[in-house]
């Protein structure tokens, strides 16, 4: 079984793409689970999330920060940073978290993770859903992804692992989901 990603050089054409489509009909799910941590620690330089946009009524909402718009592009790692200061970088979580809620602090998440090393280096997955930040355990839709995770559908969850109002949150995240590989030989 091979996966078409990001190890051709053409692979990502749109004649390469519309030619993955139409050998879609033969792929084989694969089901796939991670685990990694997300670091998202503001006290440092540049913060790993910043504040890009926010409605004029935020201020008067503290414990919901609804309409706050927050940017992030967080490491993701093997261990927390917290136990390792050294952990492995293994990718980055990037997009755009808002605060969507008037009762309660949730976010709308709307991620791309990006992995950078290992077997899905140069391979995306994107997420959207809620994140309701006092739940023991979250769960979103993996929505999609790219190069050896192309068409990834499936479900993650998070939990959080470290909060400290200053230096910041560290998640740490399961993903469970089925990629596609079409049939032929290995590249």
């Amino acid at each position: 079984m091979a996966s078409l990603g990001h190890g051709l050089p053409d692979d990502q054409s749109p004649e390469a793409v519309a030619n993955w489509l139409q050998q879609f009909p033969h792929a084989r799910p694969q089901f796939t689970t991670l685990h990694f941590y997300l670091n998202n620690i503001l006290k440092k330089d540049p913060p790993a999330s910043t504040p890009v946009a926010k409605a004029n009524t935020t201020d008067s909402t503290p414990v919901t920060s609804f309409g706050l718009v927050r940017a992030i592009d967080a490491p993701l790692t093997n261990q927390s940073l917290t136990d390792n200061p050294e952990a492995k970088v293994i990718g980055y979580c990037q997009g755009l978290y808002t605060f969507a809620s008037q009762e309660e602090r949730a976010t709308l998440m709307t991620l791309n993770f990006v992995f950078t090393d290992g077997q899905f280096n140069g391979s995306t997955l994107s997420i959207f859903g809620r994140n309701l930040v006092t739940a023991k355990y979250r769960e979103f839709s993996i929505i999609g992804g790219s190069g050896d995770l192309r068409m990834a559908q499936g479900l993650g969850t998070a939990s959080t692992y470290f909060r400290d109002p200053v230096i910041g949150d560290i998640l740490e995240m399961s993903f469970a989901f089925y990629r596609y590989t079409l049939p032929g030989p290995p590249n």
